[in-house]
């Protein structure tokens, strides 16, 4: 079985789960010391592994994806598409780089995964599997992009379902419900109270028995299913309701360390004739040493924020937290809204507000 976004949440708990069912499992995410930790516990226990460090979303990730599970394992009988995450924002607000980031991330990676395992599965009648979200029938405001990617992730699913089932392969859409992972605290968010998210391990039992079924569907918690069906059946009349909804901004435990920049709507003040502006720093890297040892906890690398100052591009935050960490925590969150402001202080970008900002110059 591969399992793609292993490293936490339910990809954490499905590998940990069909380890124990006898399958032997291939690892891929970003984070490469917890792919080792879930590698390590599946061993512990008695299970076959292989970790590959990849983002899903890289031209060359299918082939190496379906290389290492052949070289490792000699056959692929299931595909479980499960990396994922959100981006906080109303969808009009998100650029077209953040948009195209959450459809690279939920659709294209995994049917370009699908594309490159297909003969390998349907030599053994095997199975491929999708995990969509409840958003896909039921959008709710502030979830941006994420909710249109599942609503595709989900159609997806059911047209290779028709388009496979004569050739051996069955194909399984997941709707996991609200569950108890970093997903919301990755997006900058709070997860509602009023709705009792399901652990990680339930839900992973329920895809195993999908997987088991050769299940065309799995509904993780089925009340919540059967809630959002509602939702949907209702159709316009369930508007005034869910546009009050609104997710709460999460507040980090480690409060953010840095200099307040000025909004850019609000004109900086001209110094007085008798004193000289302040110079900023000489060096990019002299831009950072205050973040460094922050940076280095986290594995930020200084390359990874250099690439991403080209001048007049729009950095936002949970998109550029993307990139980097796929799904960040709210600590790498942090860390790197640290560095944006640094640089910002140092004049390298410029503060737009609401997370986002322009890129004025590049490193020297």
């Amino acid at each position: 079985m591969i399992v793609t976004g292993a490293s936490s949440g339910i990809g954490r708990a499905l590998a940990l789960a069909a380890a124990r069912d006898g399958f032997a499992v291939l690892l891929v995410a970003r984070r490469a010391q917890r792919l080792d930790e879930v590698a390590r516990e599946i061993r512990t226990r008695g299970g076959t592994c292989e970790t590959l460090v990849a983002d899903v979303t890289a031209p060359d990730a299918p082939d190496r994806i379906v290389a290492t599970a052949l070289r490792a394992f000699g056959r692929i009988d299931v595909v479980v598409n499960n990396a994922g995450a959100g981006v906080h924002g109303d969808l009009l607000a998100q650029t077209d780089a953040a948009v195209d980031a959450q459809w690279q991330l939920h659709v294209a990676a995994p049917l370009r995964i699908a594309r490159a395992a297909l003969p390998h599965v349907e030599k053994v009648r095997g199975q491929l599997a999708f995990v969509g979200s409840g958003l896909s029938r039921v959008p709710m405001p502030e979830y941006g992009a994420y909710a249109l990617t599942k609503a595709a992730v989900r159609a997806a699913a059911t047209q290779l379902r028709r388009e496979l089932g004569a050739r051996g392969i069955a194909v399984t859409y997941v709707d996991p419900g609200v569950v108890d992972t970093e997903f919301h605290g990755a997006m900058g968010v709070r997860r509602s109270s009023r709705i009792k998210a399901a652990s990680p391990e339930r839900v992973a039992e329920a895809i195993l028995r999908g997987i088991r079924r050769r299940s065309a569907t799995v509904n993780a918690v089925p009340w919540q299913t059967a809630g959002t069906v509602a939702l949907e059946w209702s159709a316009t009349l369930a508007d005034p309701m869910l546009a009050r909804i609104r997710p709460p901004r999460h507040t980090a435990d480690e409060p953010i360390a840095a200099a307040p920049v000025a909004p850019a709507s609000v004109a900086t003040p001209e110094p007085p004739q008798n004193e000289s502006p302040p110079e900023p720093p000489a060096t990019f890297d002299t831009a950072l040493e205050r973040v460094a040892r922050r940076m280095e906890r986290v594995k930020l690398s200084q390359t990874f924020v250099r690439e991403a100052l080209a001048p007049g591009a729009t950095l936002e935050l949970n998109e550029l937290a993307m990139r980097w960490a796929g799904m960040p925590n709210k600590n790498e969150r942090a860390a790197l809204r640290e560095v944006l402001d640094a640089l910002a202080t140092a004049g390298y970008l410029e503060s737009m507000g609401d997370e986002t900002w322009k890129v004025l110059r590049a490193p020297g």
